[in-house]
């Protein structure tokens, strides 16, 4: 059981802190970098989605709903993992780019909102730098995006708010620490 858990891959320990993030889990800059290339999208936009929707979790879940306010109930969606991925919108995700992919992989999640967030851009034209509204289609749905369902959902616009602040963040951050993670390996491990 204990080796069990120490092959689960744990949140970042600062997680508004996008360099620290990067330097306790050297492969997540990798990946985001892959899928940024891929896809067309800024680093910090990925990760500020994921940083929103699971805390870094892999295997994040909605909560339950509860039967007669007591007995844990069925839950709000399929949402899960990293990208808080809906079952449905996963398929259709590794169907368009093939092979076997995972929601609990921080490579393969990473790689969805880039999918997503490049289709929202193909589909409805918003720009792949616009975190705010990007948010919104993410969360709501191209056609919810499109006819305006987050209008009357305070909540959503004030949590697309914060993706947005949280990839500005990431963004000045990045800045500041890119340099030493674009070195290979063995130049960080020189004290000079």
């Amino acid at each position: 059981m204990l080796w069990l858990s120490a092959c689960a891959t744990l949140p970042p320990q600062q997680p508004d802190n996008l360099c620290s993030i990067f330097k306790e889990h050297r492969g997540w800059y990798r990946d985001a970098k892959d899928s940024s290339r891929d896809w067309g999208v800024p680093i910090p936009i990925l990760m500020a989605f994921i940083r929103h929707e699971s805390s870094y979790q892999p295997k994040a879940r909605p909560p339950r709903t509860r039967l007669l306010w007591i007995i844990p109930w069925k839950r709000e969606s399929s949402a899960f993992g990293y990208a808080q991925a809906l079952s449905e919108t996963w398929a259709e995700y590794q169907q368009q780019v093939g092979g076997r992919r995972n929601p609990g992989s921080f490579g393969d999640a990473v790689d969805f909102v880039g999918w997503y967030i490049d289709r929202t851009h193909q589909n409805i034209g918003i720009s792949t730098s616009n975190a705010y509204a990007q948010y919104l289609a993410y969360h709501e749905g191209v056609a919810g995006y499109k006819q305006g369902s987050y209008r009357s959902k305070p909540q959503v616009k004030k949590f697309a708010w914060r993706v947005s602040a949280t990839s500005g963040r990431y963004k000045r951050q990045l800045l500041t620490c890119r340099q030493d993670l674009e070195r290979p390996w063995w130049r960080r491990m020189l004290p000079f």
